[in-house]
């Protein structure tokens, strides 16, 4: 049972894994470095200054209706006929 158990290991060597934290470690260094470069970089352009405008500007949109082209084609009545 050993010998069938030894033969469904994986062929890649302990090592191997270990040697790939050397390249994922610092790329997720990086990545967390670039993510927090984009926050710094929102906040100081103002992104996040106005938060409940966009909110309150929906509330105040302009809902008059629609007027279909053909209505303001038509005549009016005038007082001389």
């Amino acid at each position: 049972m050993l010998c069938v158990w030894r033969e469904l290991k994986p062929a890649l060597p302990r090592d191997n894994a270990v040697e790939s934290l050397y390249l994922l470690i610092p790329l997720s260094v990086l990545v967390a470095i670039l993510g927090g470069l984009v926050f710094w970089w929102a906040t100081r352009s103002g992104q996040f200054d106005d938060l409940e405008g966009p909110a309150h500007r929906i509330l105040q949109d302009d809902d008059s209706p629609i007027v279909a082209p053909s209505a303001t084609n038509e005549k009016s009545p005038t007082k001389g006929d």
